[in-house]
Formats: structure tokens, sequence, C-alpha cells
């Protein structure tokens, strides 16, 4: 998931695809309404470095190309839009800087093809895993906004998003340990590892009196896994398990809080309003 496009081990339910291939979650719908047994949102594709041009030049905030072609490529059978979808995710620094923009799905099937990890994925699909994409980024943010809620009070301005870089091959810390407790408890801890990870370095306002824009780049770890379709609707759902990294005294302290104080309440019997 090396593109651009929810605290705790929260589950988003999917939004609805349009057709092909299977997502990550094994959407057995999508793959029977394709032919195809690949797997459409095989975020592995989207990050994998070997394979790219020699002179692929990539921008350092996304790890991707900046001039993603919106233009059909050869032998292209479904014409795809070339709309691209604004985010909510405030971008850089500075207010001017906006917001950012997630690619087209024409731009994403020519990044794919121009890496040469599009032979198994359908065309058909291509929108659907651009609505998925989006759609977890979003959630990946509200849950970074449920953690840097106490900060914005303080500074009275939002946190934003410097730069985002993918590691789908590199298991974060808290994923091996519950990858180690899944053999010893495997009706408490699940023995899939996560689908992706994400590394996010977020801005933290922390300036004062005259100095009102001053930044803390703060890392985030994003660990995304499957999860068993909604009951109800039958859609794929996800868990996105957002955290501050354990790299700074202040991190650990939030992470320390952000779960023991609801199960201090809890003990307590208070309310969790």
């Amino acid at each position: 998931m090396g593109w651009f496009w929810a605290d705790s081990r929260t589950s988003v339910s999917a939004v609805p695809t349009s057709s092909g291939g299977k997502c990550p979650v094994d959407h057995k719908k999508m793959a029977s309404a394709s032919g195809s047994s690949g797997c459409p949102i095989d975020h592995t594709k989207f990050s994998q470095k070997q394979g790219r041009a020699s002179d692929e030049v990539l921008n350092p905030l996304n790890n991707m190309p900046d001039d993603l072609s919106s233009e059909m490529a050869p032998g292209q059978k479904i014409t795809l839009s070339k709309t691209r979808t604004m985010s909510t995710i405030p971008k850089g620094e500075s207010e001017g800087e906006g917001v950012w923009e997630y690619p087209s799905p024409q731009q994403m099937l020519n990044a794919m093809l121009r890496k040469g990890k599009a032979q198994d994925i359908p065309e058909d699909a291509v929108e659907s895993m651009v609505d998925v994409h989006n759609f977890l980024n979003e959630g990946a943010w509200q849950q970074i906004l449920e953690w840097e809620y106490k900060y914005t009070m303080e500074s009275k301005s939002e946190p934003r998003l410097l730069k985002f870089i993918g590691k789908p091959h590199e298991l974060s810390p808290r994923a091996k340990m519950y990858l180690a407790l899944s053999k010893v408890f495997p009706e408490t801890f699940s023995s899939q590892p996560p689908f992706d990870r994400h590394d996010w370095t977020v801005l933290r306002n922390i300036g004062e009196g005259t100095n009102r824009t001053e930044w803390k780049q703060v890392r985030y770890i994003i660990d995304y896994y499957e999860a068993p379709d909604d009951e109800d609707t039958g859609m794929p759902a996800f868990v996105l398990d957002t955290r501050p990294a354990l790299d700074s005294i202040e991190n650990i302290s939030d992470r320390f809080t952000h779960w023991s104080v609801p199960l201090w309440k809890k003990a307590m019997g208070e309310s969790e309003e």
C-alpha cells in the first residue's frame, strides 16, 4: 500500500466494491465476478522497489513518481476514470499546501503497469482498489486525530501529515508479538500477520506565544489486518492498529495513558463516556 492514498485495533467496514479480483480480506464476491483468483489489492505490488526503472525519480514524501500518467495504456480495454479525489488529510506545514490527493484509477493502473505489477490484476478491479485504498487512509487519519486530540486542544491547531511510507514486508514489533502470542493463546490472538504496514510522519503544533506554527514530527505505525466480513451487509472489514511509535518518552507516555486509563475506569466501575 505504498500509495497516498483508524486508537487501537478498531474494526473498519469496507466501502462497496464494484467488480473484479480479490481484495486483501479474501473478497470472494469480487473474485467470482471477475473470474480471477488474483488479488487486486495486493499491497506488496505497490511498495516493492524491485523492477523499477533506474532513472525513475520518486517523491520522498510518498515514495511514488510525481509524473503519474493519466493516458490510457496500450492495449487497455476498459476506460478508467481520470478524476483524482482530494483527501481530508492536511499536507505539509502550512494551509497553503492544501490536502493530500489520491491517484485516479487510470494513474494507479499506469503506475502498476510501469512497474510490471499489473499482470494478474483485472482492469475492472482498479476502481475498487482505489475506493478501498482511500477508505483505509481516511480511517487511519481519523484514528490519528483521536490520538492527537489532547495536543490539538492545547495548541488549537490540528495535526498535519508530512510524509508516509509503506513497509509491507517489515513486521512492526507489536505485530511480531501478536504472532508469537498466537502460538500460545490461539483463541485470543490471530496467527494471521497484517497484510500491510504504514509509517506516517505527523506534524504536531507545539508553538507558543508569537510562534504558533512550530511543528514537532511524530511517527505513527499503522498495521492493517483483515477481519471477518460484516455479518449484516456481507461487506469485507478491516482492523487498523494505529499508534505512536515507541521512539520518544512522550509517545511511550501517550500509549500507556491511552490504554491504562480506560482499564482503570472499567475497574472502578466508571462509565466510558
